[in-house]
């Protein structure tokens, strides 16, 4: 390890944070992962509260743990920075076992959803609390917190205390803090909650420019699909302690693994059948009574009970409403602007959501309209709620 005083506050190289072998680096260093989880395993007692979990991140990438509350994520991000023990597995940090290494020696950064800022300390020592700690000579130290004030847009704060800034500027100063000394990786732990929505999105594109910018491997932790698929390169969708699916924002969002991604991420509508004929094309009678057609992976077998997922916004309105096509009746219609969220009732007790632009007119409750949706616009889950493939 270099000594961390000698090493500017920069962009890592366009490879991700990897040194090239023609830069004195190997092609396995190159490909080895910035963090990785093996079989790791957390438990309260007689309460686990992740089991199993494995994941390896690549340097230089955004990756969240999503879900909802008592998930595990954020159990996850706090075994990484030593501040919860496991009780199984192992934690990887370039290459290097950590999950036995002392707190401070783990070269980490950490950004809390309250900020945890030194409330009698000024921004210059908030932001060079730790570098100060690794002994870091006093001009670089205040080379350091210039620049790292410079790259979340506050210059010429120092002289403030955390009393005398806005929620999103204490964020701010919370994320210098957390890369002036350069860490290996940065963990953020809901950090935009407690934030309203306008300087959430504001954050939102701060936060990743920043991670863009140095090259960080970055962890992210939040129960915000919105922040999770705008701002991630990969998202690992947890429930109950376990990963139910790890992919790219499009993959999760547009191909749920489970009934529970799907659910969770975008409230998909789950519209539950039957195969009544499956060559090609399957024909899936729905409970409701309506038949439709889906495109699936593989033959199913004729009465295999199934369940349709359609994306709101895959859903259309009127005359050109898609090849398969359901009459039903409005049940509520939110307005948003450019466009609507309608709750249609198809029949058999079965509701839909529809998410469609306004084109001159808003349908309103009582009226009766026709919804569709393409053949290859949906995908299907077996019985157990798993995607067929």
């Amino acid at each position: 390890m270099p000594d961390r005083s000698e090493v500017s506050l920069s962009p890592r190289p366009a490879s991700a944070g990897a040194p090239s072998p023609a830069a004195g680096g190997s092609a396995s260093e190159a490909e080895k992962p910035a963090v990785e989880f093996r079989d790791i395993d957390i438990a309260y007692g007689k309460f686990v509260a992740v089991r199993d979990f494995s994941l390896s991140i690549r340097k230089g990438s955004f990756v969240t743990l999503l879900g909802p509350s008592g998930c595990g994520k954020t159990t996850i991000l706090r075994s990484i920075a030593g501040l919860v023990d496991i009780s199984g597995g192992q934690i990887m940090i370039d290459g290097r076992r950590v999950d036995d290494v002392p707190i401070y020696k783990r070269n980490i950064g950490l950004v809390f959803q309250s900020y945890a800022l030194f409330p009698h300390k000024t921004v210059f020592d908030n932001v060079a609390f730790g570098l100060k700690y690794r002994n870091v000579p006093k001009p670089e130290i205040a080379r350091r917190v210039g620049q790292a004030l410079d790259m979340v847009r506050l210059p010429g704060s120092e002289k403030k205390l955390p009393s005398q800034l806005s929620g999103g500027q204490q964020q701010r100063i919370a994320l210098a803090r957390a890369i002036v000394f350069e860490p290996q990786v940065l963990l953020l732990d809901e950090p935009l909650s407690a934030l309203d929505a306008n300087m959430r999105e504001e954050m939102r594109v701060e936060i990743k420019k920043i991670q863009k910018a140095t090259g960080i491997t970055a962890i992210f932790v939040t129960h915000d699909q919105e922040e999770a698929l705008s701002m991630s390169d990969r998202i690992v969708v947890m429930n109950a302690g376990s990963v139910e699916q790890i992919g790219t924002p499009e993959e999760v969002y547009e191909t749920p693994a489970t009934a529970f991604v799907a659910d969770f991420l975008g409230k998909a509508n789950m519209l539950a059948g039957t195969v009544s004929k499956s060559d090609g094309t399957t024909a899936v009678t729905l409970a409701a009574g309506q038949t439709v057609n889906v495109t699936s992976p593989r033959p199913l077998a004729s009465g295999s009970k199934v369940t349709v997922v359609v994306r709101p916004q895959k859903l259309s309105i009127g005359a050109m409403a898609g090849a398969n096509r359901l009459s039903g009746r409005v049940v509520s219609t939110s307005y948003l602007g450019g466009s609507a969220i309608y709750e249609i009732d198809i029949g058999g007790k079965t509701n839909v959501r529809a998410n469609a632009p306004i084109n001159g007119h808003v349908v309103r409750e009582g009226e009766t309209i026709e919804v569709g949706f393409d053949p290859g616009g949906c995908v299907l889950l077996d019985e157990s709620g798993q995607r067929i493939s």
